[in-house]
């Protein structure tokens, strides 16, 4: 459980109002999703630990990934940077039209996609021309921190990365993707759900894809949801946010929130999100080699794995 710390009382009230998507924390009804999701997903790349821990948070931190949920980054309560209020119903006067809620979805991809190309750019500053590592740009003993302002290279990617990794992850989390809905009729309780098993080919910066048909996510405007998204699909209606993640082994257990309880829905969001997660990491490398070459490039993308320069 997260400890009592200054501000605690602020970060609790913080966390409950908004449709956060996967947890960042350990405590307050979640258990570092995020972080979670993020270590499974960048494993096999080799991290060094330190370098792990600055994006995918530790013990009381959140961490790159985690950020956007911070109080201090005021981003919880900002729709583009979860992937939020996309809601839409193909039902006579629903409140939302198709064309706003895409327009919801769509700003949210386009906030991953320029914190992904964000941090090609901040890359370039880990290695300099002439092909020499610059250390004074990498976190040794100091952490890096992600508060919003700029700070060290590498630092500056990881928050960068973190930013783009929420949404990407949120996205699954709360949009109907890979989502199935309870047997009965369709309403906004039980929204309907697009059933797909891997990642998002419309959310791959690569590609330039139509919207998918029926792609949505839930209404957040404010509490009690029920007062300010009466008679449209809620975030309470469609959100995996919480479960059960092994680290260990990466199996996914079973969902705590409503939807994610039902259909495996919480278990097929999370491997869609370490998979895209994944894909964006190595879309960040393949853009950072398409900037710098292969020579320099390599040597940029060994700092940003590495925790020590040495050896790059």
């Amino acid at each position: 459980m997260l400890r009592l710390i200054p501000g605690l009382f602020l970060m609790a009230v913080a966390f409950a109002p908004h449709a956060y998507g996967f947890g960042t924390i350990n405590g307050l009804g979640q258990s570092s999703e995020h972080g979670k999701i993020t270590r499974i997903a960048l494993r096999p790349l080799g991290l060094g630990p330190r370098t792990m821990a600055e994006i995918a948070g530790s013990r009381g931190r959140f961490g790159a990934v985690g950020a956007p949920d911070h109080p201090k980054r005021r981003l919880y309560n900002k729709s583009i940077a979860h992937c939020s209020a996309a809601d839409h119903l193909a039902t006579p006067g629903y409140p939302q039209s198709r064309q706003a809620a895409a327009a919801m979805l769509q700003a949210c991809r386009r906030w991953i996609i320029s914190h992904l190309n964000r941090a090609v750019v901040e890359a370039g500053r880990l290695v300099n021309p002439g092909g020499r590592i610059q250390t004074s740009e990498i976190p040794s003993f100091i952490r890096c921190t992600y508060a919003g302002g700029r700070g060290r290279a590498k630092c500056n990617v990881l928050g960068a990365l973190g930013l783009a990794f929420h949404a990407a992850q949120d996205f699954y989390a709360h949009s109907n993707w890979s989502d199935r809905p309870a047997s009965g009729p369709i309403h906004t309780a039980n929204p309907p759900g697009l059933g797909n098993s891997a990642r998002a080919p419309w959310l791959d910066p690569r590609r330039n894809l139509a919207f998918p048909k029926g792609l949505i996510s839930g209404c957040f405007q404010g509490l009690p949801e029920k007062r300010y998204c009466k008679g449209r699909v809620r975030h309470a209606d469609l959100n995996k946010d919480t479960g059960a993640i092994n680290v260990a082994n990466g199996t996914v257990g079973a969902g705590k929130s409503r939807r994610g309880r039902i259909n495996d829905n919480f278990a097929r969001a999370v491997r869609a999100a370490i998979s895209d997660t994944r894909d964006k990491w190595a879309y960040f490398e393949e853009q950072v080699l398409k900037k710098y070459g292969a020579q320099r490039g390599r040597k940029i993308i060994c700092v940003m794995r590495r925790d020590r320069s040495r050896g790059c």
